[in-house]
């Protein structure tokens, strides 16, 4: 008898076990699928301000304070924004010295608990970056989707679609080059941000459904004026820019496509998202099954969208860095259609945040991308 309840505790044991580990599974998945801008992302450690001046800032010295480039500078009530490493100058050992461009809100001091992001403005093109922009209302098949208009004199309009942990503010690091382009933007909301309409779970299904957005604002941009369309994404963005350019109405109406780090792989996105919240190794094949079954996306596929089905130029910016979209997907994605996809690889640059790596690289490929289909 004694032999029996032995093996009917371990097999209760057993059978709790296995059900807290799914249930942790699906906790960690909806984690993961949650992604928003005070969260942190694979790589991206919290950093101390050892000491601030006019033009100058001293932070923690780690990999992300080395990457060159431009990054706003968030956390503590405050936002700033930093430029390239400054050599030559005395700091302590633990630190590095960067330019301090300005402090958009708040006080940077000494101790402030700080992070570097991709988005580097925050408000709105008029107030951060002095352009004339207007707010409209797309319709979406959630509900209305907030947008912002930026006029220009051209049939060809770009379309900018942020991408994880970030915010239509996102995009305003190129609007100044679309700008002295004469390019109409539009750039988009979509379900889940704030502001936008929720879906029942919430979650970030990775482009697989918000494409669907995406395709809403170019209805919009038809409808108002636009003969072609170029979609500019990044991140989930950009494969939702892939997701339109293949499954859209209007497909025939979007002339080309930039993407800045699409999330090609969905399935190793998710993991790393999910090693970032602190997610034990152990349980991560159980986060990806979860998430599968939370969204129905075949997450087993490599790719998010079939490469056949593309058929119009694709400027395709990406860093062998990427923590969170696996640089190799892209060179998959390359490979495959040479024929279309021109890859520009950024190196040190961390996930959706080419621009921000080479600001005068990415801006001159811009250009050369295009011209022609102005």
């Amino acid at each position: 008898m004694r032999l029996v309840t032995a093996a009917a505790v371990a097999a209760t044991t057993v059978i709790g076990a296995g059900a807290a580990a799914v249930a942790v599974g699906r906790y960690a998945g909806d984690i993961a699928l949650k992604p928003s801008p005070d969260d942190p992302f694979p790589g991206d450690s919290r950093l101390t301000v050892h000491s601030a001046t006019e033009n100058r800032i001293a932070l923690t010295r780690s990999l992300a304070t080395l990457r060159p480039g431009t990054y706003g500078l968030t956390g503590s009530g405050c936002h700033a924004v930093v430029g390239d490493v400054i050599h030559g100058v005395p700091h302590p050992a633990d630190a590095v010295v960067r330019r301090l461009v300005r402090v958009t809100h708040g006080t940077l001091r000494p101790g402030n608990r700080m992070r570097l992001t991709p988005q580097v403005h925050v408000g709105n093109p008029r107030d951060a970056l002095g352009l004339d922009c207007a707010d409209v209302d797309i319709p979406g098949e959630l509900g209305t989707l907030p947008a912002w208009f930026l006029p220009g004199v051209r049939d060809t309009w770009v379309i900018t679609v942020h991408g994880l942990g970030t915010t239509r503010a996102h995009p305003m690091v190129v609007m100044p080059f679309l700008h002295r382009h004469r390019l109409p933007v539009l750039d988009l909301t979509y379900r889940n941000d704030i502001g936008a309409p929720r879906t029942a779970d919430g979650l970030s299904h990775l482009g697989d459904t918000e494409w669907r957005d995406l395709d809403a604002a170019i209805r919009y941009a038809v409808r108002y004026g636009a003969q072609d369309i170029v979609l500019y994404g990044w991140s989930t963005g950009a494969a939702m820019a892939l997701r339109a350019a293949t499954h859209s109405a209007l497909r025939a109406r979007i002339s080309g496509l930039v993407l800045d780090s699409p999330v090609l792989d969905r399935g190793a996105t998710i993991r790393a998202l999910a090693t970032a919240r602190r997610v034990p190794r152990v349980l991560l094949p159980l986060v990806v099954r979860a998430a599968e079954g939370a969204t129905g996306m075949p997450l087993d596929r490599p790719d998010a969208v079939d490469p056949d089905g593309l058929n119009v130029p694709i400027l395709l910016f990406h860093g062998p860095d990427d923590l969170i979209a696996p640089w190799s997907a892209s060179r998959s994605l390359a490979a495959r259609r040479a024929d279309l996809v021109t890859l520009q690889p950024v190196p040190h640059a961390p996930h959706a945040a080419m621009w921000n790596a080479d600001p005068t690289g990415c801006e001159e490929a811009l250009r050369r991308f295009l011209t022609p289909l102005m």
